[in-house]
């Protein structure tokens, strides 16, 4: 089992402070032994972690930043939104950190839901239906980008007359989907992603998960264990431990490979929550198979 960091708390202060105290987070994440760390896609913070008013950093451009101060974790947004960037220049900016990281990029896509910030920053927020639609030719896209097919691509959606994307990454960056709606969601994991992502942190609900995953992808002809399987269990894992490592052991068993935790919104030391992680939690949940 393998231990992944979701930073989501830019502290309110100088904004000076807000890069290193990213860099730190994300090398202590490194060095603790963590092999994934996330940012969320927003650009107000998220109403129901704090006020919209509250610091709050791009998140290509913060990887970007964590590119060139880390080596070897990997690095992700949990998750893209699919209203934000054209998926062309989306593929284009995800293959610049692959290059740029050493090929540590990984593409996470949703069909975002913060519409405060849409109707603010005069995003287009179309329907439900349409963003779902709108993800899948976005995955469809990036696909053809990261391949030997630099020619036109024709959807409902996303007209490109070509798909040149060089340099291509040095490593595809594995495509994940997160949530769990049933009918739409996780036939896209089925059907596209390398990785999943589970919102669901109760483990008999994330086992009902599973099985509507299983079902989507014997629909599709796929074998679900191709999929790495992560959740986020965004609880104190120092509150209750052993309450917490039994529930890592009842994911495993369902075959989720990978936690992924952070610091809670408003802890004044998110650095030091990070190393205690490394320090106390990665140590244990590893010995998870």
């Amino acid at each position: 089992m393998e231990l992944g960091v979701h930073f989501i708390d830019f502290l309110p202060g100088n904004p000076a402070s807000l890069g290193p105290t990213l860099a730190d987070a994300a090398k202590a994440a490194e060095q603790g032994g963590a092999a994934l760390f996330t940012l969320a896609d927003h650009f107000f913070q998220m109403e129901n972690v704090g006020r919209a008013e509250d610091p709050f950093l791009e998140g290509y451009t913060s990887l970007g930043f964590l590119a060139g101060q880390t080596s070897t974790i990997e690095l992700a947004l949990l998750v893209t939104g699919v209203t934000y960037r054209h998926p062309g220049v989306l593929a284009k900016t995800v293959t610049t950190l692959d290059v740029l990281s050493q090929g540590r990029s990984m593409l996470g896509l949703g069909a975002a839901w913060y519409d405060r910030e849409h109707i603010a920053l005069g995003i287009p927020y179309p329907p439900l239906r349409e963003r779902f639609e709108m993800v899948e030719e976005t995955l469809q896209i990036c696909r053809q980008m990261w391949s030997d097919d630099a020619g036109p691509y024709h959807g409902k959606h996303y007209q490109l007359a070509e798909t040149i994307c060089v340099p291509q990454p040095i490593r595809r960056p594995p495509i994940l989907i997160g949530g769990d709606g049933e009918k739409k969601t996780l036939r896209l994991v089925a059907q596209y992603a390398d990785i999943w992502n589970s919102t669901t942190s109760d483990v008999d609900q994330l086992a009902h998960k599973v099985e509507v995953l299983n079902r989507h992808c014997e629909a599709v002809g796929r074998d679900p264990r191709e999929i790495r399987k992560t959740v986020g269990l965004f609880v104190d894992p120092f509150a209750d431990t052993a309450g917490f490592l039994k529930t890592v052991q009842r994911c495993a068993e369902l075959g989720i490979g990978m936690i992924n935790l952070g610091p809670f919104p408003g802890n004044p030391d998110p650095v030091g929550f990070i190393r205690r992680l490394g320090d106390e939690v990665v140590p244990r949940i590893a010995e998870i198979a």
